[in-house]
């Protein structure tokens, strides 16, 4: 029912002030979901790419750091198993640095000006100017 005792008509179910309102609100979290749906899609879609032994070792990791790719030159066969081992894992934690960080760019303007701006991760380190006081 309306203020005059009416009912607001089905064809604008918002027809006064307060339900216009709710109605800018309503679009606006609508317009948020998708935005935050697309930005779940290109987080899903982010790789790290990490490299060792002058280039002959890269991995490619998800943002969840799984492997995703790993080429190894046939160079890199001269190391030796454990140091190949060594050089893969160093190249493969840095993929997962860099996926970390294209997340995190990903997500930045999201939270920008929210009081998640500004949290790092537990085992992620300070940014340089924090490190310097």
């Amino acid at each position: 029912m309306t203020q005059g005792g009416g009912m607001t008509s089905p064809a604008d179910p918002f027809s006064s002030a307060r339900d216009q309102e709710l109605k800018s609100l309503l679009e606006g979290f609508q317009r948020e979901t998708v935005q935050l749906q697309r930005l779940h899609e290109r987080i899903a879609e982010v790789r790290g790419r990490g490299e060792a032994a002058d280039g002959r070792v890269v991995v490619e990791t998800t943002q969840t750091g799984a492997l995703a790719g790993l080429t190894i030159d046939p160079r890199a066969m001269r190391l030796g198993s454990e140091e190949l081992a060594t050089t893969i894992l160093e190249a493969a934690a840095e993929a997962e640095r860099d996926a970390a960080q294209a997340a995190s760019d990903l997500v930045a303007p999201f939270i920008e000006g929210t009081p998640l701006d500004g949290v790092r991760a537990p085992d992620e380190p300070p940014p340089p100017e924090a490190r310097r006081r």
